[in-house]
């Protein structure tokens, strides 16, 4: 169950202009990552403490504490199809690692082994990327091309132990869970929280939902809307890949800007 709050006037989000489907005369969907590795996106990792003296707290954290405290769904999918359990979710991802350790030997000269139960904590310093999906349209109305942010999920890096070896084995990137970025409690959660996006003038700082309402940060492109569901790295990778990515932004980017020529 989600829990909902009343905002100060100042910390609740700006509406959306209300958008019939009937009146959207061209759409695509956009898959997007948010490399933190990025100078210009390095602002969402920090602080690495879950919350510094000043009250700043990365995104992962504010996102974290958010889902932790049911004030936010988190699901499963991009599509936002299949509902995740807060409390089943911190459950199992903060259960304890138990693991056997050999500590000597006995009289018989048996291994002698002690578990030891180590406490798992979320750590948002392990947050390096964000997925996103989008939606791209141009209304009837006025003709402008517009967007919105729909799903957001925090990605992690995950590996395996294998048992005979003890050996760390990388797995590649993961969504630890999708946010529903137009779910009126996310978005009550990230307009009451600053971004600190300028360092230089920290008394006038914009709270997270205007981030992404004004899109102020920089991702690339993994895939369009396609009839094969498929991601870019499916088809071509390296420098072929990147050059798919910015094709598809300058594409949606003439779309909006040739309906102005009508």
């Amino acid at each position: 169950m989600v829990h909902t709050e009343v905002l100060p006037t100042e910390q609740r989000p700006i509406p959306y202009p209300y958008l019939r489907e009937a009146d959207v005369v061209w759409s695509t969907m956009l898959w997007k990552t948010i490399d933190l590795n990025e100078a210009f996106n390095q602002y969402m990792y920090f602080p690495l403490d879950q919350e510094d003296r000043s009250g700043k707290k990365s995104l992962a954290y504010v996102l974290w504490e958010a889902m932790e405290r049911e004030e936010i769904p988190i699901y499963e999918d991009d599509e936002l199809l299949i509902p995740i359990d807060n409390q089943l979710f911190v459950q199992r991802y903060t259960k304890p690692d138990t693991v056997q350790l050999e500590i000597g030997y006995d009289d018989d000269d048996n291994e002698i082994y002690e578990t030891v139960i180590t406490p798992k904590y979320f750590d948002g310093a392990e947050v390096f990327q964000y997925a996103l999906r989008e939606a791209w349209f141009i209304g009837k109305q006025d003709t402008r091309q517009d967007s919105r942010r729909l799903a957001l999920a925090p990605m992690k890096d995950v590996t395996i132990t294998l048992k005979s070896t003890r050996e760390d084995v990388y797995m590649g990137r993961a969504a630890l869970f999708w946010v529903p970025m137009q779910h009126p409690s996310v978005r009550a959660v990230l307009a009451r929280q600053k971004a600190y996006y300028d360092e230089n003038n920290i008394i006038n700082q914009p709270s997270w939902d205007n981030i992404f309402i004004s899109q102020l940060y920089t991702a690339f492109v993994t895939r369009e809307s396609n009839r094969y569901e498929r991601t870019i790295s499916r088809y071509l990778v390296g420098k072929d890949a990147l050059m798919e990515a910015a094709a598809i932004e300058e594409k949606v980017f003439e779309i909006g800007e040739d309906m102005w020529e009508y």
